[in-house]
């Protein structure tokens, strides 16, 4: 009797040690700094492309981030509904827009401060809704260089972003001031290696190309490295998963 209660109790156990939990989905929605890169771009690279390594097998980036886009174009072109469809309890979206609504002069894409306001609370909230979780990131860093001095581009962007993080108790990663510090550090010239420039002759670019917002893989992977760093500085559970 007490063998075949003992044979039972372990059958139960190796039921539940076999029972595989579904990844937790990290979302990534943003524009062309973080978004998946065609093979004839390279060695344009989002950081977005480079995030994973730095998570255990536990977590699964979903990068839907794409050029051009802005927190207005993204919900107008329905993909941040398309993810609501697959959105579930415990996952986590990073939310990372700027460049593009900056761009007022572009009514497609561009929003006031205001606007962009709106439609990062929609964002947010919509998440919480699924019971997932919200991390807001202020806009990378472009290479701007006036007479040797590292000068914002972004105007009053990654303000609204810490200010709606600090009110609304949102998790933040300040990518604009991490990604400033170390282009800063880096300096003027030797901080080309982390973006876009290549020389004529390249096959993807035979004219060369000198592009100052775009990443390429070693920006990606330094940028990706700056992420990794915040989620462990937001001490949310996401920071659980990281392997290091």
């Amino acid at each position: 009797m007490y063998k075949n209660l003992l044979i039972g109790l372990g059958i139960i156990l190796m039921s539940f040690t076999f029972i595989k939990r579904d990844p937790i989905t990290l979302y990534i929605i943003g524009d062309s700094t973080a978004a998946n890169k065609a093979a004839n771009k390279f060695p344009e690279t989002g950081w977005g492309m480079e995030l994973q390594p730095f998570f255990n097998t536990e977590v699964k980036v979903d990068n839907r981030a794409l050029n051009g886009r802005s927190t207005k174009s993204f919900i107008n072109e329905k993909r941040w509904e398309n993810i609501l469809t697959t959105l579930k309890e415990g996952d986590f979206v990073m939310i990372e827009f700027g460049h593009n609504d900056e761009k007022i002069e572009n009514p497609k894409v561009g929003t006031s401060l205001e606007e962009f306001k709106v439609n990062l609370i929609k964002y947010i909230q919509e998440t919480q809704a699924k019971k997932a979780n919200p991390i807001l990131l202020t806009p990378i860093v472009r290479r701007n260089f006036i007479n040797g001095v590292l000068t914002d581009t972004h105007k009053g962007y990654p303000e609204v972003v810490r200010e709606l993080a600090d009110s609304l108790h949102i998790p933040l990663i300040d990518m604009q001031s991490k990604t400033e510090k170390l282009v800063k550090a880096l300096g003027d010239e030797p901080s080309k290696k982390l973006f876009l420039h290549l020389d004529s002759g390249h096959v993807n670019y035979p004219k060369g190309v000198k592009d100052n917002t775009h990443l390429n893989v070693e920006g990606a992977k330094a940028f990706a490295d700056l992420v990794a760093e915040g989620v462990k500085e937001t001490k949310t559970k996401l920071a659980k998963y990281l392997k290091k």
